[in-house]
């Protein structure tokens, strides 16, 4: 057998190396490419120093902490990364053909999304698809979906990225709740220039004095006031259950009131006037783009699409 020869049959038997190699990457450490791949810790280890034998260069540079890749590394995983996802969208292709969504559906969401609003609706599209296996990662970090394995993130946002497939959920507002005791104790604001002398519970962004915009009506004034307040978090669910607390007054995604505002536990303040550009107009299923969609994805959009519907009206 020629150098050539040998040279194709040792590439072909180290394809599932390569493939480890690349989860590898994307991961950043032997422990989570090794439950990602759902393997030991051990074997991914050895994969990896089985390809560097072969590739005669250090493919990962190891450290306390973390695991990066090599020049090296980087460019083997860089061009083979496309050929490792064509074929993963051939085969969901294939499996697809044999009838009902199945198989691993990967999701990203905002943990207070996904605690309140996600989470409870989940048992009925399981049941109804028992060969789905669903996978959420609760976080309010925005993913990168192909390069970290996800097949669908829901995002709450102005708009989608040009760069992925999006479908509309439901339309989304804000608005400003509080307590009655504190509103019995402070008063309740008439205007917007009001706010200025209450606490105000709010989401934590760049500028050093937080600042809230509201406009009168659909398509009318806006005004702008700074605010401060004892208390500001950077998740929805905890300024609702601060404001529930009689805190302040919090600005909140309406699928996080909702619940307050049914039970009562919070009032609406300045119900006429509309706050903007707090957070996105509209949740979004986002996937990247491809030319198969899974059937478990199309189900679970499908799904979503339905159960949000009606909106998040208290």
């Amino acid at each position: 057998m020629n150098n050539a020869a040998m040279d194709r049959q040792n590439i072909e038997t180290l394809w599932s190396h390569l493939h480890w190699l690349t989860v590898l990457g994307q991961q950043g450490s032997f422990t989570a490419a090794a439950a990602r791949l759902g393997v030991s810790k051990a074997a991914m280890s050895q994969r990896i120093a089985e390809l560097e034998r072969a590739a005669g260069v250090p493919l990962v540079r190891r450290t306390t902490r973390s695991v990066r890749l090599t020049e090296a590394g980087e460019r083997l995983v860089d061009d083979t990364r496309g050929a490792f996802e064509q074929i993963a969208h051939s085969f969901a292709g294939v499996r697809d053909l044999a009838g009902a969504p199945r198989g691993l559906l990967r999701v990203t969401a905002p943990v207070a999304f996904a605690r309140q609003q996600l989470v409870p609706r989940l048992p009925d599209f399981l049941r109804a698809y028992p060969e789905v296996r669903l996978e959420l990662d609760l976080s309010d970090r925005l993913r990168s979906l192909a390069m970290e394995g996800f097949d669908l993130a829901v995002r709450h946002a102005a708009a989608p990225p040009d760069t992925h497939v999006a479908w509309t959920l439901a339309p989304t507002r804000s608005v400003l709740a509080a307590s009655r005791a504190y509103l019995r104790r402070r008063g309740t604001p008439a205007t917007p220039a009001e706010l200025a002398g209450h606490d105000c519970l709010h989401y934590p962004r760049a500028q050093d004095t937080p600042v809230w915009t509201l406009r009168h009506g659909a398509q009318g004034e806006r005004v702008s006031v700074p605010v401060a307040g004892p208390f500001a978090a950077n998740n929805s669910e905890a300024l609702r259950d601060a404001a529930a607390a009689g805190l302040g007054i919090a600005l909140l995604p309406d699928f996080s009131a909702q619940s307050g505002l049914q039970a009562g536990r919070l009032v609406e303040v300045l119900p006429g006037w509309q706050p903007v550009d707090a957070f996105g107009e509209r949740l979004y299923a986002i996937r990247p783009y491809s030319a198969h969609v899974p059937r478990a994805v199309e189900a679970f959009v499908a799904y979503l699409r339905q159960a949000f519907a009606a909106g998040f009206a208290a």
